[in-house]
């Protein structure tokens, strides 16, 4: 469905592939199933490189060497520390409200940070104090959901450490245990596969508050606000929810029927973009497999349960629902791999935002080159105008 707006511009119904601006960070091929970050398969760099690598060929337009890695990786280890500013008020954050809401206490936190250290407008600062900022709030990020979630489970935060990297730090903050090999390598290619993902929802916001000029904490946030949603990033808990309402193999016929009749959306299939398989659901299934065997029953059992339900809702999709290409998407086997990490659900979404935070912070500061402000218009379909206005 498309709608015309003033001027006879017509454009589709959530401006669907309408190009809005030129980038250099990566593309989403969605009929071919392929993304890439820069020139590279984001896919094999999950598959060969680190997250900090790949950080750093967000942030610097290519890939580290080996002294600038390790440099990195210091300037990155100074920045996870949780700042002096937030430890007064980390407890009410985390303990507000009647649900514990770390996308909502990550937004308030972050803008505390942005408040007491006076962050510029994007406008007015020069590359260097943005890209300093991004590396700050991206470093920062995971420290302070895992101290959210600690505090809000009566258990005091942890502080980072050096000699870990940003997966490994993730998993500690979050657990407090030391994190093993195999679950530090799955969540690590998890990470870098989730970076960045086109002018996905949350994307577009940073770039659109971006375009006012305004700070990067301020971008940063809206871009929270739209992951949040779960249409977005707010689905891989739901994803592995389904799991757990369907049972056995035997009822995923009579659970799925149902609710695609209905109209009703089932988490962890179908994406905006591809019509193929999605390349990290690919990946995650097959980290998963290999995850396995490294935990107990209960593990390699999800595992094999997720493969059945797979193929099976993908097969009703395509019977109830022909010609529409419905694929699983990374949200149902990132589900299960975070699963498998000893992840607690309510910070499955908060681990997609520990990566996903570097993509939107280098949205940003791509767009924070373009004077541009981002302004489209909205067609009206209100009563005429003008009316009288009534007296009285």
């Amino acid at each position: 469905m498309s709608v015309v707006v003033d001027g006879g511009i017509e454009v589709p119904r959530g401006l669907k592939g309408v190009v809005v601006t030129t980038t250099e960070l990566g593309d989403v091929q969605g009929a071919k199933g392929f993304y890439h970050y820069r020139q590279y398969s984001a896919i094999e760099l999950a598959g060969t490189r680190t997250f900090e690598d790949v950080w750093f060929l967000f942030v610097h337009g290519r890939l580290p060497g080996a002294d600038e890695r390790t440099a990195f990786a210091a300037e990155l280890a100074r920045l996870r520390v949780l700042p002096e500013e937030l430890r007064p008020v980390l407890r009410a954050i985390a303990t507000a409200g009647e649900r514990f809401d770390p996308l909502a206490g990550l937004r308030t936190a972050l803008s505390l940070i942005g408040a007491a250290r006076t962050l510029p407008p994007l406008w007015e600062s020069s590359p260097e104090r943005r890209r300093a900022d991004a590396l700050l709030v991206g470093a920062v990020t995971p420290t302070i959901l895992a101290a959210l979630y600690r505090i809000r489970a009566g258990a005091e935060p942890l502080q980072p450490r050096a000699d870990l990297s940003t997966a490994a730090n993730w998993l500690y903050l979050v657990t407090g245990e030391e994190p093993e090999p195999e679950r530090v390598a799955a969540i690590e290619r998890y990470l870098i596969a989730t970076v960045d993902h086109g002018f996905n929802a949350s994307t577009f916001t940073a770039r659109v508050i971006a375009s006012s000029g305004a700070d990067l904490v301020s971008a940063v946030a809206g871009a929270i606000g739209a992951f949040s949603g779960p249409l977005h990033g707010g689905a891989p808990d739901r994803a592995l929810e389904s799991l757990d309402a369907i049972g056995s193999p035997d009822a995923v016929d009579a659970w799925v029927r149902p609710r695609i009749a209905e109209g009703e959306r089932v988490m962890g299939f179908g994406h905006p973009v591809y019509r193929t398989e999605d390349p990290r659901a690919v990946m995650l299934a097959e980290l998963a497999r290999e995850l396995a065997p490294h935990t107990d029953a209960r593990g390699v059992a999800l595992v094999e349960f997720a493969g059945t339900v797979h193929r099976r809702v993908t097969e009703i999709l395509a019977e109830l629902k022909p010609g529409r290409e419905l694929h699983v998407n990374v949200e149902f086997y990132a589900g299960v791999v975070m699963e498998l990490c000893g992840i607690p659900r309510n910070m499955f979404t908060p681990t997609f935002t520990v990566s996903r935070v570097i993509g939107w912070c280098a949205n940003i500061l791509e767009q924070a080159e373009d004077t541009k402000i981002i302004r489209p218009i909205a067609r009206y379909t209100g009563p005429p105008a003008p009316q009288p206005v009534p007296t009285g």
